[in-house]
């Protein structure tokens, strides 16, 4: 039994491996939700796009939203020039979305409620745009770091802040992820923890139990567009610092 809303996130093995040069590499349970968020995307759109009509089902429909929703968003952002990144940051935004979901429908585990995972998707993000930058711009991409146009003495100023913010948007962007995603999981299961404590002692105690439970729907409610929201966000900041180096010259 559970007695921490926090032993919901601990990671154990599924199938245990021999490590390799110091490293675990055993199947854990956050190994099978990222494995089941990728199944769930390929196996999903798959299936959707597999006979697609001129007049489109449900399926295709919803398929074609998500294309147009990432695509219109890029453009919109970077113009034309941006949609070479289109998958990466396609694949990005639907499996953040499908791993957030995944932990409301299937088991109260969310894979990107760990750091580990969304530091790593934040620092391939962060990377992507470090390698763009260079491949577009040379040693010209660390003009990012001092804008044009400003008197010497301020770039005393401005290029340690300019470097600092950046450093940081891996940080920010695995964070802000991690730490909503965990929040809301955690109120969850605290509220629910109420329901059967109050359920349990009987009596008008029982009846009270329909306070948390209503919190815990509204809560559930709001996870679900939170979940819709993080995605969004991660892959929106996403498009824009890849943008800051599109359009550097600009």
């Amino acid at each position: 039994m559970e007695h921490s809303p926090l032993e919901q996130f601990s990671i154990h093995p599924i199938l245990e491996l021999p490590p390799v040069a110091g490293m675990d590499l055993s199947f854990t349970n956050t190994s099978l939700f990222m494995t089941l968020s990728v199944l769930l995307i390929v196996g999903g759109l798959s299936l959707a796009m597999r006979r697609p009509s001129m007049v489109p089902g449900r399926a295709q429909s919803l398929a074609e939203m998500s294309y147009e929703f990432v695509g219109g968003m890029i453009r919109d952002i970077t113009g034309p020039e941006g949609m070479k990144f289109f998958p990466y940051v396609f694949a990005l935004f639907m499996f953040i979305l499908v791993a957030n979901l995944l932990g409301m429908f299937v088991l109260p585990f969310t894979v990107t409620s760990h750091i580990a995972v969304t530091l790593s998707l934040a620092l391939t993000t962060i990377c992507i745009v470090i390698l763009t930058g260079l491949i577009r711009h040379g040693f010209g991409f660390f003009k990012l770091f001092a804008p044009s146009g400003l008197p010497i003495y301020m770039y005393l100023l401005i290029t340690p802040i300019e470097i600092i913010s950046f450093v940081a948007r891996p940080i920010t962007l695995s964070v802000r992820l991690f730490a909503n995603m965990l929040a809301g999981h955690v109120m969850l299961k605290i509220f629910g923890s109420f329901v059967v404590a109050l359920g349990g002692l009987g009596g008008i105690w029982a009846a009270l139990a329909v306070l948390p439970l209503g919190a815990a729907f509204a809560i559930t409610g709001l996870e679900f567009l939170v979940a819709f929201l993080q995605a969004y966000v991660f892959a929106i900041l996403t498009v824009i610092y890849l943008n800051d180096v599109i359009h550097m010259n600009h």
